[in-house]
């Protein structure tokens, strides 16, 4: 149930009884401070000025009118708001009923285009953002009904790949030996490049590999595809031990829209959208005219005939529109693509491809190293996405050693992995999307804050509760009690649940959930220390109750983020 909807409905036809039009904004939120109670609506101080009366008026109009049914009280505080307090016997009935996550998206078609590295050479630091935010993403979308259709659209075409190939070609020698030669994409990498740079026969070959690669040659082709595979195996290898649900069904590159680009020229033309400028093709729009009087173009097809990152983005929007029938496509994308995107959304509106679908780019910001500096090895070379997971589970390990002694040496390993691969997820996850941020070894492993430690190990104390009393907590049925303030506190965090997931679906926020976990975690944590659970009495039940659907919550929330739990810490 999404009770912040609820209060809305209620608040909306109060203002409404209060003689305001039908459709007055309520905008039902939580609270800005205790004392107004657990959510307060706003919509009364719009409504007064448009009615030229007192807001204060106007709200206890619609508080006298207000159906309170599930309500303990309703007030205005402040300069007009409507402020609730929800009833405890409401809250119990509320998780009583909980089925689950409603699925509040069901039948929506929603794309997402996250993580997209460059098969040239390895993944590393500067993939992470947005192939963990776009995962939380997708699961939480999944989880509300959404249709989700995962698009790693990877850098696996273009010029570059032609001194790769060349340089792969010189090395097999047709016994199969490329993958061992390229073990190490980023070493292979370099080689190719240094080649590139000072031989000047082999440029040349690398050149002549492109025109190949471009016209189909099947043994091009082959070796390509070859490169492409190994380098996909690399990045698949990071995905599983990041845990992300990303598969190599999922991959859809550049490579897969080249015979679509002569089209999309075609279609842009007969639009009247291209103009030729010194040889190349371009589209011109008056909305990216800079102060100057200029319009920065959008290039679809340079001098040489060559298809730049517009042309095949144009085609992915036709495709993903068109063909996959998406209702929206999100782009967890740089920030600093802003405006590529901006002018890829626009043409395509002038051409059509948008059609009813909401085209997105969700800005990331950069992750950075101590003192605001770009992340990297201490040679200055950037981090591969690999060392920097090891190095995260080699310090949980040291950790969770000091921590938890009694655990086995293959249980202390295993919370190892878990720790150290979620404390570096829900350290970026935790954070606004749009923000840089400073990585932080010592906070992220923390075990007090918002850390991923802390929300673990929250989750295992309540199993360890479950043990200490011998109880099955799937047996346990029944409706819980609200009595204390702890209890309300804990049992109204939980009926956020749902509003907060669709929250993070509306504006691609999962630091939203991450906001709520740790609000679950901390209101658990106030409730055990002041509400006895196991003790015997009335209230065991109940407390227990309370105590499952925590645990389910910071399981679930933390799955949503790709983040497991263990069972001990």
């Amino acid at each position: 149930m999404n009770v912040r909807e609820l209060l809305n409905a209620k608040a909306e036809a109060a203002l409404e009884a209060a003689g305001c039009q039908p459709g007055t904004a309520a905008i039902v939120g939580p609270a800005t401070r205790p004392e107004f109670g657990d959510y307060q609506a706003n919509g009364a101080l719009g409504a007064a000025k448009r009615m030229k009366i007192n807001p204060r008026e106007l709200a206890q109009r619609a508080v006298d009118a207000m159906p309170l049914h599930g309500i303990a009280t309703c007030s205005v505080t402040g300069p007009g708001f409507i402020s609730f307090t929800l009833a405890d016997t409401f809250l119990g009935e509320v998780l009583a009923e909980d089925a689950g996550i409603a699925p509040a998206g069901a039948g929506q078609r929603i794309v997402i285009d996250y993580s997209h590295p460059n098969l040239a050479k390895e993944m590393h630091v500067g993939h992470l953002r947005s192939t963990i935010i776009g995962d939380a993403l997708a699961r939480t979308l999944e989880a509300l009904g959404y249709e989700v259709t995962r698009q790693n659209h990877v850098g696996d075409w273009g010029t570059g790949f032609g001194m790769l190939v060349a340089h792969l070609r010189d090395m097999d020698q047709g016994d199969g030996g490329d993958q061992e030669q390229l073990a190490d994409l980023e070493r292979f990498y370099q080689e190719a490049r240094r080649r590139f740079a000072d031989d000047t026969a082999f440029a040349e070959r690398a050149r002549d590999v492109v025109t190949m690669l471009q016209q189909g040659d099947p043994t091009v082709r082959d070796i390509w595809r070859r490169y492409i595979d190994i380098s996909m195996s690399h990045c698949q290898e990071v995905y599983d031990l990041l845990g992300v649900s990303l598969r190599p069904e999922h991959v859809r590159g550049e490579s897969a829209y080249n015979d679509d680009l002569e089209t999309v020229v075609n279609e842009l033309d007969e639009a009247g959208l291209i103009t030729e400028d010194d040889g190349a093709l371009c589209v011109f729009l008056d909305e990216f005219r800079g102060r100057d009087g200029k319009v920065t173009p959008v290039i679809v097809r340079k001098s040489d005939g060559a298809f730049l990152y517009h042309s095949t983005d144009l085609a992915a929007v036709r495709y993903r529109v068109g063909a996959l029938h998406a209702k929206r496509v999100l782009y967890i994308v740089d920030a600093r693509q802003g405006l590529h995107f901006r002018q890829l959304f626009a043409v395509c509106r002038a051409v059509g491809y948008e059609g009813d679908a909401s085209l997105e780019h969700h800005a990331v910001g950069l992750m950075q190293g101590p003192g605001g500096r770009p992340f990297a090895t201490r040679h200055g070379n950037v981090l591969r996405l690999t060392d920097l997971l090891d190095e995260s589970v080699q310090r949980a390990r040291h950790v969770v050693a000091d921590k938890s002694p009694h655990l086995s040496s293959t249980e202390r390993e295993d919370v190892a992995r878990v720790v150290g691969i979620g404390a570096i997820k829900y350290a970026d996850l935790s954070k606004n999307r749009t923000s840089d941020y400073v990585f932080d070894w010592q906070a992220m492993l923390s075990f007090d804050g918002n850390t991923a430690p802390y929300l673990q190990y929250a989750y295992a104390r309540i199993q360890s509760l479950f043990r200490r009393g011998g109880v099955n907590p799937a047996s346990l049925t029944g409706t819980p009690t609200v009595d204390t303030p702890e209890e309300h506190v804990l049992a109204l965090t939980l009926a956020r649940r749902q509003e907060t997931l669709e929250q993070v679906a509306a504006q691609a926020m999962p630091h939203f959930l991450c906001a709520w976990l740790y609000d679950l975690a901390s209101a658990f944590m106030r409730f055990y220390e002041n509400c006895p659970v196991l003790e015997e009495g009335p209230a065991r039940n109940s407390r227990l109750l309370l105590c499952r659907s925590t645990a389910d919550g910071i399981r679930t929330g933390l799955g949503l983020l790709g983040i497991e739990t263990v069972e001990r810490m």
